[in-house]
């Protein structure tokens, strides 16, 4: 791409152009024409002089004493010498450095008895202004001749050399100030092109890193800026908020759009683990269901005991898969706010009591111990029926975990108006990154085991459900010889 001059570049060399041109116009007007004007003023004040003698000839005052003063003082600030003569060619005055010379030139021309080469400038009835060439003396003058009204005859001349030295000398002059006046405009229009376009590239800089998305650049207007150019800065800085505000806004956006992405990644991969993980717990029931149900089709074993243990397999695995849906159902409803939630006071520590008796025989089967030491009541806000569920779920957990001394202990925590209700059991600590991932749907951390009694890894999730339902928070956290799970619920004070 071709490279262009800068501004001031470009100011600089159009106004030293003009300078420099019309410098030379000038110089050349007063070189070629200077002496043409000098000439042409001359001959008026020849002209002048002609008119002023003439005058005091009318009036017969030209051998006067006050007009002698006059006369030389026309004759010598105009630099002419000048010769009145009679009729009879005697001189009447003059001022010249030979008066007889001078006198025999006018005879000459007058009478004829020479000749002068001339060329006619100016003719009057009275007078002719022309050039004359002296040969003798080898100089050229501009010469008025002509006569009086009183009939004397006069001759004026003035050289033409020192106009023409006046002229060259003037048009050297010129020139010398022609060329200094041009250094010194230069110069000039050097600082003054700077104050142009310095801001002018500014500006540039300005835009360029406003292109680069720097937008605490600002235009500083100088004093000795233009309005025009002061008016572009502030519009130039107030576009750069403009962008940097719509581009916050667009960025801001973009990262909602963002997460909006995210999230729908996020729910399309968990509808997909869903999917999954449904197909997967309900493989293995139907499998049975399928198995056992053809089994008494084809009348594999006739006994009633065979028959008997058929068909309570097939009921126990419905029975499963029966309860998995009601599980997903429930959690389906409290995740999408359909399930209503009755908040009221009631006493935690009556409800928690009741749901480990519930459970004595089933835990004791196996051996294990639930110690539940709270006697005083504990009035707490919440919906009873959805806590009594998250307390289940809880000691559910607990029985089938609980390993080493078999010990399920539930206690309270006292916090700043709220009541934390722990469930405790020995046995196994929980990888620490997995304690996050216990309230996903259908997350086991050791899945074998979660067959062997039948869990579908749905519990914990419904837990979590329940409790965001209310908003309030629960948890779980290892100790040294097992697992606390955790809510909270607001006291009643």
């Amino acid at each position: 791409m071709k490279k262009h001059a800068s501004i001031k570049t470009k100011l600089m060399l159009v106004m030293t152009l003009l300078v420099a041109g019309t410098i030379f116009v000038c110089w050349f007007f007063i070189n070629t024409c200077l002496e043409r004007y000098y000439i042409y003023q001359k001959q008026n004040e020849l002209a002048n002089s002609y008119i002023a003698i003439d005058q005091a000839g009318s009036e017969n005052e030209l051998e006067s004493n006050e007009f002698a003063l006059v006369f030389n003082k026309i004759c010598s600030t105009r630099n002419i010498d000048t010769i009145i003569i009679s009729a009879e060619r005697e001189i009447i005055l003059s001022y010249s450095p030979d008066d007889k010379a001078f006198r025999n030139q006018l005879v000459e021309m007058i009478w004829g008895v020479g000749s002068v080469e001339e060329k006619a400038l100016r003719t009057t009835d009275h007078y002719v202004i022309r050039k004359q060439y002296d040969a003798s003396a080898g100089s050229e003058y501009i010469a008025l001749i002509g006569t009086l009204k009183n009939n004397d005859y006069i001759y004026m001349k003035t050289p033409l050399e020192s106009i023409r030295e006046s002229a060259k000398s003037t048009s050297q002059f010129f020139l010398f100030v022609g060329i200094g006046a041009t250094i010194l405009c230069v110069m000039i229009i050097y600082f003054v092109a700077k104050s142009i376009s310095q801001p002018i590239l500014e500006l540039s800089n300005l835009s360029k890193r406003m292109c680069n998305l720097e937008f605490d650049a600002k235009f500083e207007p100088k004093f000795h800026s233009s309005r025009e150019l002061q008016t572009l800065g502030s519009n130039m800085n107030e576009l750069s908020e403009t962008l940097q505000r719509t581009i916050g806004e667009l960025k801001g956006a973009n990262n909602e759009l963002k997460d909006d992405i995210a999230k729908k990644e996020k729910i399309d991969e968990m509808r997909k683990e869903f999917l999954s993980n449904v197909s997967h717990e309900l493989k293995t029931p139907l499998a049975l269901i399928s198995g056992y149900a053809e089994g008494l089709k084809e009348c594999i074993n006739d006994s009633e005991e065979s028959r008997e243990f058929y068909c309570d397999v097939i009921m126990d695995e419905t029975d499963k898969m029966n309860r998995m849906v009601g599980k997903l159902l429930t959690l389906n409803q409290l995740e999408f706010g359909n399930e209503r939630v009755e908040m009221s006071c009631f006493d935690i520590t009556e409800m928690i009591r009741g749901v480990v008796n519930a459970n004595t025989l089933l835990a004791s089967s196996d051996g294990i111990t639930i110690s539940f030491a709270e006697e005083e009541p504990a009035y707490v806000w919440g919906d009873e029926f959805k806590v009594e569920e998250v307390i289940t779920n809880y000691l559910s957990n607990a029985i089938h975990y609980a390993a080493g001394e078999k010990q399920i202990r539930i206690y309270y925590e006292q916090r700043e108006g709220l009541l934390r209700v722990c469930v405790y059991n020995s046995g196994n600590t929980i990888p620490e990154t997995e304690l996050d991932k216990l309230w996903i749907k259908f997350y086991k951390v050791d899945k074998a085991r979660t067959r062997e009694y039948g869990g579908s890894g749905i519990g914990l999730s419904i837990v979590k459900a329940i409790m965001n339902s209310m908003h309030q928070e629960c948890g779980v956290y290892n100790v040294s010889d097992g697992v606390v799970f955790w809510m909270e619920l607001e006291r009643n004070n």
